[in-house]
């Protein structure tokens, strides 16, 4: 089984949420800014990073939220780079709260995300999205 550990962060400006758009491997979906953690890097230096990296903001964090744990079998995983996974993945998945500090609204070049916009907290539960982004708004006290 390989094993993914990565940070995500779910950030809030009044009544909208940020959210980047996944798009790799046949696999898309609203999600939460983040992603994996580089080797010997701290998960919250992860957050902080990725969250740059796919929308364009500095943020600070303002605290974990939970951490969230999810196997997906190996015939469920999506194809990258043109081969067929051949095990499971073990996602383990620390979610902060945070909030921007700097920067401007931008999107992802040559990454896993294709878009990044502010969604209305109403208007998310019509959003084709990634089960985490439900997880993470459970967390927050953002749904019942």
């Amino acid at each position: 089984m390989f094993t993914r550990i990565a940070a995500y962060a779910v950030v809030v400006d009044g009544d909208r949420i940020l959210l980047p758009h996944w798009n790799e491997g046949g696999g898309s979906g609203w999600t939460l800014p983040g992603g994996g953690i580089d080797p010997g890097e701290h998960p919250e230096a992860a957050a902080v990073r990725e969250l740059r990296e796919e929308t364009g903001y500095d943020v600070e964090l303002d605290g974990i939220l939970g951490v969230d744990s999810i196997v997906i079998p190996a015939e469920r995983r999506f194809v990258v780079n043109g081969t067929p996974p051949a095990e499971p993945l073990h996602g383990i998945r620390i979610v902060y709260r945070a909030h921007v500090v700097g920067g401007d609204l931008t999107v992802e070049a040559d990454g896993s995300t294709d878009d990044v916009a502010w969604h209305r907290l109403a208007d998310v539960d019509a959003l084709h999205r990634v089960e985490l982004v439900d997880v993470a708004r459970r967390w927050a006290g953002l749904l019942d």
